[in-house]
């Protein structure tokens, strides 16, 4: 039996609420909390920054550990994430050890990211594919089998393809922008807004993928549709 025979005209319904509080657990465990310990350990307690900085990247892996648990199973997301919070550390632990020696560090770790996306261009399928797989379903089988079904489309591939181009190219250019903000800013100011960098390119780089996603799949649809009208009037003559 082909995919095509299979592949179900509509994808399963998900829940919007396990969603929503996924993504307030990130929130809070991998931008507020970090903030908040660098902030009392230097602060409050005389911790120097470098010491702080590492115990605060504690939170994003708690955050990681947290979504396994909860959904019970490691998929390609959480082993990405698990990968590049031990890139992270290793990095970390290289080298000078200066609160501003980590934060360059870090920001390569986000541009290591971006060279991850582009190489997976030359893989079978690129990353954002598992990416739109992880948030594009619930998880069930129904929904992921659904999801691995729309690979048969060409327009699906192009579109899969090129959102990776764009996630690899903008992350390059946000870890060469926190790389220079590093020298330019107190340590302090960039422990602050270097979450909001991160999670703001994220932000933006999921609403344009949001936005491109509905613009091509309405396009598809367009298609599609032109295309059965044409096979019907060639049936009718």
């Amino acid at each position: 039996m082909s995919t095509a025979a299979v592949q179900p005209s509509t994808p399963p319904a998900r829940s919007g609420g396990a969603a929503a509080i996924g993504l307030i657990v990130t929130i809070v465990f991998s931008v507020v909390a970090p903030i908040l310990t660098f902030n009392i350990l230097t602060e409050d307690h005389g911790w120097s920054e470098a010491s702080a900085l590492l115990v605060s990247g504690v939170w994003p892996v708690l955050d990681t550990v947290i979504m396994v648990a909860w959904r019970r199973k490691l998929d390609e997301f959480a082993i990405i994430a698990l990968v590049f919070l031990a890139i992270t550390a290793v990095v970390s632990l290289v080298g000078a050890q200066s609160a501003r020696a980590l934060l360059v560090k870090d920001s390569a770790v986000t541009g290591l990211f971006g060279l991850l996306c582009l190489a997976t261009l030359l893989a079978p399928r690129p990353l954002m594919f598992y990416f739109g797989r992880k948030f594009g379903t619930d998880g069930t089988p129904a929904g992921v089998a659904y999801y691995n079904g729309l690979w048969q489309y060409e327009g699906f591939r192009n579109a899969q393809r090129r959102m990776t181009l764009v996630w690899g190219v903008v992350y390059l250019i946000e870890a060469a922008v926190r790389v220079a903000l590093s020298y330019l800013l107190d340590t302090s100011t960039m422990v602050t807004l270097s979450p909001f960098l991160i999670y703001g390119t994220l932000g933006g780089l999921a609403l344009w993928t949001v936005r491109f996603v509905k613009r091509t799949k309405a396009e598809g649809e367009k298609r599609a549709a032109a295309a059965a009208a044409a096979a019907a009037e060639g049936s009718a003559a």
